[in-house]
């Protein structure tokens, strides 16, 4: 575990009796994790390690996405678009048992694409690719932070994983899009599951899958949000860090 190097030349000298979390090396006996050294990390994705703006309330948005959705069979002008997506979406929020529910956006859609599509279509199919083609409408700006990415430089050996209240179909991609998605064990994302933190079950799934469920205490939690990332962990027993602190306690900032 602990995913691929991003440096394969980095190699930090470290002693049988140390082990090296991030930029720090903790001797035995040391105090600093209360006797407990960092098994695993859990980042999250946006505003933690992808500095991204969206437009998803732009009726740009939905124009290019409309003349898109023409060329598919699919009849819609940008205004309606816009309402019957976000109404639909409110509508499946409603209607979850979940506490914190998450959509399947693609599923979203793949609805809109069936009810004012003109001539036959694959509905699922195009639900796919139309996730895809709005996000990419919706995109300002999009880019891996570099303080992350040193600090992903410096977890040697250490089970690392992305919990993401993201959407697969396009969330994934824009992780292999910037060079981050093979350097962790595994991403959750929240629209498999349909629920999103600040859910617990996404930490206890990820401590699970680490191989770290009775040591929660040697897992850090880092994320930018103290509501969905830090205090979910705290209430499992984890280590949490917030994006900046990292940056700083660790060496990562530009």
């Amino acid at each position: 575990m602990g995913g691929k190097s991003i440096s394969e030349n980095h190699r930090p000298d470290v002693s049988k009796d140390e082990v090296t979390f991030l930029s720090h090396s903790l001797a035995k006996g040391e105090e600093a994790f209360e006797s407990c050294h960092i098994k695993g990390v859990i980042f999250d994705c946006y505003e933690t390690l992808i500095d991204i703006h969206t437009e998803e309330h732009s009726l740009e948005t939905y124009k290019v996405l409309s003349a898109w959705l023409a060329y598919e069979g699919v009849k819609i002008e940008p205004e309606k678009l816009w309402d019957t997506y976000m109404f639909k979406v409110r509508q499946k929020m409603e209607n979850s048992r979940e506490v914190y529910p998450e959509i399947k956006v693609e599923e979203i859609f793949a609805e809109i694409c069936k009810e004012n599509s003109i001539w036959n279509i694959d509905e699922n199919g195009l639900g796919v690719e139309a996730s895809r083609v709005f996000r990419a409408a919706s995109i300002r700006k999009l880019r891996a932070f570099p303080q992350s990415i040193k600090m992903i430089e410096h977890c040697i050996n250490i089970p690392k994983c992305v919990i993401s209240n993201g959407q697969r179909v396009f969330s994934e991609l824009e992780l292999r899009f910037l060079g981050l998605h093979d350097y962790f064990d595994f991403v959750i994302f929240s629209s498999d599951l349909g629920y999103k933190k600040p859910d617990l079950r996404l930490f206890m799934t990820a401590l699970k899958r680490m191989g770290l469920e009775l040591e929660p205490k040697c897992v850090m939690s880092i994320g930018d949000s103290n509501e969905n990332d830090l205090e979910p962990a705290k209430k499992l027993g984890m280590r949490t860090m917030r994006i900046e602190e990292a940056w700083k306690q660790f060496g990562s900032t530009d």
